[in-house]
């Protein structure tokens, strides 16, 4: 079963987020990890900070939890679970920020980092302001999964911020009532209304000046360079090259079939080639990358032995591997994991390793 979306631009989710949701199935009797794995999802991968997964599987994912869950409101039920430092970057700019308004004026501008094709536009009307939430694209079952977690997940983010709920916040939402909402209607602490013209949080402007309560100025400056920086990054990695890496470094089982990223893309094995090939790019050469930068941190990271790390990178033996990273790098895995304990730099995962020219 493959759930429907739109072609358009693919920014991916973070990873972090079906993690998330991948433990809340787990709560309610769902066998979370055999889903993942039947959509083409490492469940370990998913624990990462750093990675998105594609938007045809995290719909994928999404869609087959709601129906194997029998639970419509599992994106209700996920936004009790997001805790801001969970938001990367973003999360840790708005908990700095001084004030209520502040931190959703960092939200309207950096939730596409989290939360590809939402869009909020802010517009006061008397004593009121509107965060108008948008989407530009169909993204299927993911839509209202998605709607449901960001609208109520504010609500969660106003009360972490200042302490307690928002006075006089309130929800609009788009459409009639679903009829699975009632079994949650009395946990949700804020008024909703449905009917709406449009998606909507609905704040009292007084209540934007509500001081925040983690606020740390050196600490806003420098998480809001951050968002600036990843959101630059985010507008430059949307090409189809980035997409197919997206698969590739969430698959299970890795490496992936060009055949199966194809799939999973919606397009045919030969225009996955063509369409690489017109970036200058091929499916080979994004899955040793991916390869690289994952033996890096076993070998940085963890005590697996060579052994283990082949066979976790698909390789035959450990001797096939350490001919890769040799040819990659032009040092053996073990010289590698030797010269990063003896430089005594620790688990600097960020950093990047060494490509043999």
């Amino acid at each position: 079963m493959r759930a429907s979306v739109s072609t358009g631009q693919d920014l991916g989710m973070p990873a972090i987020y079906l993690h998330l949701l991948a433990e809340l199935l787990n709560t309610i009797g769902v066998d979370e990890q055999d889903l993942l794995l039947r959509v083409g999802l490492d469940p370990a991968r998913l624990q990462s900070t750093d990675l998105r997964v594609s938007q045809p599987q995290a719909s994928e994912f999404v869609t087959r939890a709601i129906i194997e869950s029998g639970e419509p409101g599992l994106g209700i039920l996920l936004a009790r679970e997001l805790k801001l430092p969970l938001h990367g970057a973003l999360g840790t700019a708005v908990m700095s920020s001084r004030t209520l308004g502040d931190a959703m004026e960092l939200v309207t501008r950096y939730l596409t980092l989290r939360v590809p094709h939402l869009k909020v536009s802010k517009r006061e009307n008397g004593s009121l302001a509107w965060y108008l939430v948008s989407c530009g694209i169909d993204l299927g079952p993911l839509q209202g999964f998605i709607m449901d977690a960001m609208l109520f997940g504010c609500v969660s983010m106003g009360a972490q911020l200042t302490g307690s709920v928002v006075d006089g916040l309130r929800i609009l939402r788009r459409g009639p009532e679903p009829a699975y909402f009632q079994r949650f209607r009395a946990r949700i602490p804020v008024p909703v209304e449905f009917g709406a013209t449009e998606n909507a949080l609905v704040i009292p402007l007084a209540r934007l000046s509500l001081p925040v309560r983690f606020t740390d100025d050196q600490l806003a400056a420098s998480s809001r360079a951050q968002c600036e920086e990843a959101l630059q990054q985010l507008t430059e990695d949307a090409g189809f090259a980035c997409r197919v890496r997206r698969v590739i470094e969430t698959s299970y089982p890795f490496p992936p079939k060009l055949a199966r990223v194809a799939g999973t893309l919606f397009v045919s094995d030969r225009t996955l080639k063509r369409r690489l090939h017109e970036e200058d790019a091929s499916f080979q050469q994004l899955v040793d990358r991916v390869r690289l930068e994952r033996a890096a941190d076993l070998l940085r990271n963890t005590a697996m032995n060579l052994s283990q790390i082949a066979d976790a990178l698909g390789y035959a033996d450990a001797a096939n591997f350490t001919r890769a990273f040799k040819r990659w790098t032009g040092t053996s895995p073990s010289q590698y994991r030797n010269t990063w304990k003896a430089a005594g730099v620790g688990k600097k995962t960020a950093e990047r390793v060494p490509v043999a020219g």
